[in-house]
């Protein structure tokens, strides 16, 4: 029975897409389908396609009581929504359905786990959350939540453990058919940690052990956990709140976190021997992994950064985008991550050139545009005369500009957009330590519309981030203090 809350949303987002022009949507990323997005929520494959619910606010584009929005793609770059899958519209979540995963069962319904939200009034007059896992089986498009919900509450936390962050369930199956899940939750010292619990049935759960602590070396609550194996290594992905900076590593605030280590499957044991960002921008946050059936590790993240989510004005109809989906591997101890394969069916229009000379501001014809792969290779002109500088700018015109600069003495990469037409006083700026011999650096940008994505040295790092410049802002330019010698290729994205 779909309930009277529920209802409403989908007659209200499907009324309300209408108003919205295709081209003021990113082209092949997913964005809200009216009104508010965050974190991906149940990415998976079902059905012959890959599924993606989201955070989810349809009646404004503020965050707001959480839904869960959903859409279906057969390539990950081209999306078509469906109705909303969930509304807070029971007693334990009437606060909000807030973020989880989906698992298909062995009879072929499909399974979603997620946090229910209950405010709770204190004795001294405020409020506090209480955070439940809860359960919905459904056929990919109608969800009914599960009789004995919730499934895991307050009792099923280690003692002394919050219950007011406990949340973010992340399923998997593992081949002898046992379920396991990662929650995010916090002890008593206030840091993060990830509880792990199994079940026979993925509708009974017993908590099993932490899996992993904190003990407040990386922020402080851990959100949106995701484990799984990978080129003989195990990852954790986690999303931790109020970081602070260490180098270039990390940087204030919500930031992202990938461990790499061993797990002992026989003691649900995890050791960590590797830790770094998942993304070195600005908007990049709650990333979750599918399993493709070719056998591919896929992440997508929430393409936005909690502290500036001000970028857009009030009465834009849409807020929020997913990122680009990410092919990921290991290699040297670390995760490596590249654009999606797919995507390169959707190049056309090749534009190459090699070996330009740049000093100081160059335009090259038929390099231009907003959905757009520039791949560039930079060098020095000569090895004995290090150039200072190195730009590309794009989203273009005569008053606004975003850009990516890499200074080759300190190995700096800087991503900047504050002349991108933003009138808020939120982070346009982020910085990031990078591989380069001596001035050589590989970096490919990818576009859409709203955002780039810069991947360096073939994905050894990634930089995101979005600028809702003007759509007739499509110049592209290059700039160097000193002598570079430049190779580009350019194709547009259709």
């Amino acid at each position: 029975m779909t309930s009277q809350t529920l209802r409403e949303a989908r007659k209200y987002e499907e009324a309300s897409e209408k108003l919205i022009k295709t081209e003021e949507r990113p082209a092949f990323h997913l964005s809200a389908r009216t009104g508010w997005m965050n974190d991906p929520n149940g990415f998976s494959y079902y059905n012959g396609e890959y599924h993606m619910f989201y955070q989810y606010h349809p009646y404004d584009s503020h965050w707001g009581p959480m839904h869960w929005g959903h859409a279906v793609s057969k390539d990950l770059l081209n999306w078509r929504y469906l109705p909303a899958a969930l509304a807070p519209d029971e007693v334990y979540d009437r606060d909000g359905c807030f973020s989880g995963s989906a698992i298909e069962l062995p009879d072929g319904r499909q399974l979603l786990m997620y946090t229910g939200v209950m405010r709770e009034q204190q004795k001294n007059g405020g409020f506090s959350d209480v955070q439940t896992q809860c359960l919905a089986v459904g056929d990919g498009i109608d969800y009914e939540k599960y009789e004995m919900n919730p499934v895991l509450d307050e009792k099923d936390i280690p003692e002394g453990c919050s219950r007011a962050d406990f949340r973010d369930p992340k399923m998997w199956r593992e081949k002898d058919g046992t379920y396991y899940c990662a929650v995010g939750n916090r002890p008593a010292d206030g840091s993060g940690q990830i509880l792990l619990y199994t079940s026979e049935d993925g509708f009974r759960w017993k908590y099993k052990k932490v899996l992993a602590a904190n003990n407040n070396r990386f922020g402080k609550m851990w959100e949106c956990p995701d484990f799984f194996e990978l080129d003989g290594k195990w990852v954790l992905l986690t999303s931790p709140q109020d970081m602070l900076p260490q180098g270039f590593e990390y940087h204030n605030g919500n930031g992202t976190l990938c461990l790499i280590g061993d797990f002992d499957k026989e003691a649900d044991s995890f050791t960590e021997q590797y830790n770094q960002s998942i993304d070195y921008g600005i908007d990049f946050y709650a990333p979750q992994t599918v399993l493709t059936p070719d056998g591919r590790r896929i992440m997508i993240g929430w393409m936005q950064n909690w502290d500036a989510c001000a970028i857009r004005a009030h009465e834009d109809l849409w807020f929020g985008q997913m990122s680009l989906p990410r092919e990921l591997f290991i290699k040297d101890g670390r995760l490596y991550q590249r654009p999606i394969r797919e995507l390169e069916g959707m190049r056309s229009g090749k534009v190459e050139y090699k070996s330009v000379q740049v000093s100081g501001t160059i335009n090259l014809e038929g390099i231009k545009g907003r959905k757009v792969d520039i791949e560039l290779s930079i060098r020095p002109e000569d090895e004995r005369n290090l150039y200072q500088k190195f730009a590309i700018r794009f989203a273009q015109n005569a008053q606004y500009q975003t850009s990516v600069s890499f200074r080759p003495r300190e190995d700096i990469l800087k991503i900047d957009r504050k002349f991108s037409g933003s009138r808020r006083a939120i982070i346009h700026q982020r910085r990031s330590k990078v591989n380069s011999g001596n001035g050589n650096l590989k970096l490919r940008l990818i576009m859409d519309q709203f955002s780039v994505e810069v991947f360096v040295n073939d994905g050894e790092q990634v930089m995101t981030a979005t600028m809702y410049t003007e759509k007739e802002a499509d110049g592209i330019s290059f700039y160097a203090d000193g002598e570079v010698k430049m190779d580009v290729v350019k194709y547009d994205l259709i």
